[in-house]
């Protein structure tokens, strides 16, 4: 496997040291790596690492590299088409991209649902973005593969990318780090403490990633009469996923459990479930993104509850222990407007989630005639 620190050196070596991007699971030891480095910015979303690249190439005229997993080639469609392309203002870039759901003639990967389609696509989504693309494994020779990349790069002033496999690099070891949220509930705890208040039958749309996952450890262990809506896939939408059913479904409290990362991707969804009377959003803030390595999100210093008041949420409420949580679920479900509720959380989970056992489709119709009831 190829040590993340000298892939760096090397990237560094062929002029290319700035970095920007969003965590991805295959790319965990990069980004650990990365992590560390002044020259490295931590994006909100894959569109706007984009527009950091762009803005540097501009300030530097030199190359960056922008680091993300496939999922979110969808959210840098636009920027790559409408700025960076050949056509347009043909600005040179260098993408280091994770291949979740790899599925090749000779190489196959089982992988979740949600990667399974998106892995399938992705060399001709490249192709279609005009990306110049080599493939990376833990065999590959990396030095010719960035060294002959940044040479079409440059001679072309196009796009390009080293496309990389599952357990390409070697994940580094933790560095022993005071956790500073060690005073706050982890967020399987929280999730417990939520649904053992909240109403049976509750509607409840959950964001990708570890939560997820843990709601449903806690809804078989507090024996909860749910059927939630995972959002396993699509990070940053499940707030406006909530949005729609709550715009139809007036009648019903509409409860989102999100995360801080997720959204901050897309925070702009927020200016309208704020209009939303029969919303619950509660954002469990724990500072990281957990489910890819822990690294630290973009915003970690954001003010989740102005920002919330400023998108029109009529009742906010901000919650660092047991006691507050409870006191603001049961706030939330007799507010006849609006709800925003930030719960602060510790870092960290326990190991070997589960993934759903059933079918996403079959999920998605005990959702649906949950929502009828």
């Amino acid at each position: 496997m190829i040590d993340p620190n000298n892939f760096i050196r090397c990237l560094e070596k062929n002029d290319i040291s700035f970095f920007t991007g969003v965590p991805d699971s295959l790319l965990k030891g990069f980004c650990q790596a990365i992590d560390k480095k002044k020259n490295h910015i931590s994006s909100i979303n894959e569109g706007s690492a984009v527009g950091l690249g762009v803005g540097y190439y501009l300030a530097k005229k030199k190359i960056p590299l922008i680091y993300l997993q496939n999922s979110g080639l969808g959210n840098i469609v636009n920027p790559i088409l409408s700025l960076a392309n050949k056509k347009v203002f043909k600005i040179p870039l260098f993408f280091l991209i994770g291949w979740r759901g790899e599925k090749s003639k000779n190489y196959i990967k089982k992988d979740e649902p949600q990667h399974i389609y998106q892995g399938i696509v992705t060399e001709k989504l490249l192709k279609i973005l005009q990306i110049k693309y080599r493939i990376l494994s833990k065999n590959s020779n990396y030095i010719k593969l960035i060294k002959d990349l940044k040479k079409i790069s440059l001679k072309n002033q196009c796009l390009v990318a080293l496309l990389v496999r599952k357990n390409t690099f070697k994940n580094l070891s933790k560095t022993k780090e005071k956790n500073i949220k060690k005073k706050f509930l982890l967020r399987e705890k929280i999730l417990e403490i939520i649904l053992k208040k909240i109403p049976d039958k509750t509607n409840i749309i959950s964001t990708t990633g570890f939560l997820s996952r843990e709601l449903m450890i806690v809804k078989k262990e507090v024996k909860k009469k749910i059927n939630p809506f995972y959002c396993v896939g699509g990070m940053g939408h499940a707030i406006s996923i909530a949005n729609g059913i709550a715009a139809i479904k007036r009648k019903k409290k509409i409860l989102c459990l999100d995360g801080d990362g997720a959204a901050l991707m897309h925070l702009g969804a927020m200016a309208y479930s704020g209009k939303n009377k029969n919303l619950i959003h509660i954002l469990i803030n724990n500072g990281v993104h957990d489910s890819v390595g822990s690294q630290k999100i973009a915003g970690e210093k954001l003010n989740f509850a102005i920002t919330a008041e400023g998108m029109g949420y009529k009742n906010i409420f901000v919650c660092k222990n047991k006691n507050e949580i409870i006191k603001s679920i049961n706030s939330a479900f007799k507010k006849k407007d609006s709800v925003f509720i930030e719960i602060k959380s510790q870092f960290g989970h326990r190991k070997n989630l589960p993934r759903p056992e059933d079918s996403l489709i079959n999920l998605k119709k005990k959702f649906i005639n949950h929502l009828k009831q």
